[in-house]
């Protein structure tokens, strides 16, 4: 199962989990455009994925404006002319304090980056996937976006909303042949995760690459028939996936 000759789009693509995607799928032989706001974490990702001999874009962009999004989309479609694989990784944490505390900028800071964000690129990538009658979108999702917990406001309630967004879009892109899908990668040792749980031990966890797997099967052709659904990161192998 590989990825080759396919140009996948992440955000939030130079650090944890994104980073690790942009290097797997680089790996796999596929072309990486990633956005992310650290033009220097963009350069040394760029640095990295260049070792795979794929072709790779790295643009400055902030997914809550819809403007630069705009801009960053073009770009892309400018350098490869189509996109099959999009990862919406990119995410705030946030406050982790109860909704009462909750202070209105910060949750509409999350809300904006992690629900508006999601929309504002997704649907600047659509039509190039539409006109083609292909490609894949995976959300990156949580547990807490399945379940509520105490203590994770606007994080889970923008999870939440992205497991609609999900849902919803995947009912209708399958008259044009895309695919939507989330993905929870589970626990690992990110900055997020750290942010999240700072008692915590980062080196009692997988580390993001471990997650990987489930993001290759879903952006490869093995999933063809694949949509609508949330899968577990820590759960799956690709073996399961691999032909008889």
């Amino acid at each position: 199962m590989n990825l080759k000759g396919k140009t996948a789009v992440i955000t939030g693509g130079t650090k944890g989990l994104g980073k690790a995607l942009a290097l797997r799928f680089a790996e796999q032989g596929a072309h990486i455009a990633l956005c992310g706001r650290s033009q220097d974490l963009l350069k040394r990702t760029q640095l990295e994925l260049s070792a795979f001999g794929v072709r790779t874009l790295a643009e400055q962009c902030d997914i809550s404006d819809a403007d630069q999004v705009q801009r960053f989309a073009e770009r892309v479609l400018e350098e490869f002319s189509d996109v099959d694989v999009l990862v919406n990784n990119a995410a705030l944490l946030g406050s982790r304090v109860p909704i009462a505390e909750y202070s209105a900028p910060r949750w509409e800071q999350v809300i904006q980056v992690n629900v508006n964000g999601l929309f504002y690129v997704t649907k600047a990538f659509l039509p190039s996937m539409i006109h083609r009658r292909s490609g894949s979108i995976i959300n990156v999702a949580s547990s807490v976006g399945r379940h509520g917990r105490a203590g994770w406001g606007a994080y889970a309630v923008s999870k939440f909303a992205m497991e609609g967004f999900t849902q919803t879009l995947a009912q209708e892109m399958q008259t044009y042949g895309i695919r939507v899908n989330s993905v929870n990668p589970g626990a690992m040792a990110t900055e997020m995760r750290h942010a999240a749980y700072p008692e915590e031990n980062p080196a009692t966890l997988p580390s993001p690459s471990s997650a990987t797997d489930v993001f290759v099967y879903l952006a490869s052709d093995a999933s063809r028939h694949v949509t609508g659904q949330y899968l577990e990161a820590q759960s799956f192998t690709l073996k399961q996936k691999e032909p008889v």
